[in-house]
């Protein structure tokens, strides 16, 4: 059942939330001053500011160690779940996410977490599921990353289903898996209403997208530019109404540099980007993610490394307000249903974009005002 009482499933046309806020510099890899301070003063502060501007969600990014660098870029961050829980204590109308790394969770712990913040906020809790990729992270949990992504998903499938049968189940049960053995298994209280939490998951890979495509109710997925984006999300909402008989969401996610005039926004992004980059962890960022096989061309990788410096890598809206508009109006004619927005410094920026971008959302249909 989707949920009427969850922001995820308004009418607005075209969804929007703020990514990575619970950590150090956001999704900004950049030295600049007024960088994002991730304290829970300013993400409670974010929070109530979002819920009052109409933002549908939070959605975090679950960091156990930084990237190093001058700033040691994500090296402080604040736990999701406990700060999912947090913030929705003190919202009215906001989603938040809760970003859980399914090898680092016992999944009957974490049902029990994630139904107490469900019924905390009154069902506005979400669920976004890692199945890994971040080796120094296992590595300080002691734990090895299965070196295909096949074994990963196998176990994310098996930790949700675990989960999920506690929630829908009224009868203790017994689970004989390849991963779990559990005796007498449950959970109680179930979620609210009887009804899942909207579940999201973030996955470029084959097996990521046909995890998302039997499960979730979101896929978010990189976006290279909207003409390219229209083809992956067409195959992607195929293969799950095809195999799995679901309809599927697809979101991407974006960096926002808005400012009265287009030159400002580019010179800025050049500002904070390029001159004040923080390249240490920039490259340890692109290294992890893999950004120095041999198949990508150099101009392609310096191009990606103006862009990681921006924004972790993601698709840059950078410009003045009607720009930015007309650029998420192509998203969302590509056939996308939301994106999610991060910002150098999210407080000071999201003012601007919620005056001035989201009106010129309404007037395209695309957002209720």
């Amino acid at each position: 059942m989707r949920r009427p009482f969850n922001a995820m499933f308004n009418q607005n046309a075209f969804k929007l939330g703020l990514f990575s806020p619970n950590c150090s510099g956001g999704m900004a890899v950049t030295t600049v001053p007024e960088r994002w301070d991730a304290s829970w003063e300013n993400n409670l502060a974010l929070a109530k500011l979002a819920d009052d501007t109409g933002i549908e969600f939070l959605l975090p990014i679950a960091r156990w160690t930084g990237y190093g660098g001058d700033t040691d870029f994500q090296g402080d961050s604040l736990e999701t779940i406990t700060w999912a829980a947090g913030l929705l204590a003190h919202t009215q109308r906001l989603s938040v996410f809760a970003t859980a790394h399914a090898s680092f969770l016992h999944p009957l712990m974490a049902a029990k977490q994630f139904a107490t913040i469900d019924h905390l906020s009154g069902g506005r809790f979400g669920l976004n599921i890692v199945c890994g990729w971040n080796q120094p992270e296992y590595q300080m949990f002691g734990l090895e990353l299965p070196s295909d992504h096949a074994t990963r998903y196998r176990y994310g499938q098996e930790w949700w289903d675990i989960i999920r049968q506690t929630w829908q189940t009224e009868l203790p049960f017994d689970w004989d898996g390849e991963f779990f053995q559990l005796k007498n298994a449950r959970c109680r209280p179930q979620p609210v209403a009887r009804s899942l939490p909207p579940l999201m998951n973030a996955g470029s890979s084959r097996e990521g997208r046909e995890f998302a495509a039997r499960n979730c109710d979101f896929l978010f997925t990189v976006m290279i530019n909207p003409e390219t984006g229209r083809e992956d999300v067409r195959h992607i909402r195929e293969v799950a109404a095809q195999q799995y008989q679901r309809a599927l969401e697809v979101f991407t996610t974006t960096y926002v540099v808005c400012r009265p005039t287009r030159r400002e926004a580019e010179e800025y992004h050049h500002h904070y980007a390029v001159e004040c980059a923080d390249t240490a962890g920039v490259e340890r960022l692109m290294e992890l993610q893999g950004m120095y096989a041999q198949s990508f061309p150099q101009e392609m990788i310096d191009a990606l490394r103006v862009q990681f410096a921006g924004g972790h890598g993601v698709y840059p809206l950078i410009g003045d307000p009607d720009f930015i508009a007309e650029e998420i109006s192509r998203i969302h004619a590509a056939g996308f249903a939301g994106a999610t927005l991060a910002f150098v410094n999210y407080l000071t920026e999201l003012p601007y974009f919620a005056e001035e971008v989201l009106p010129r959302l309404v007037s395209r249909g695309l957002r209720i005002a």
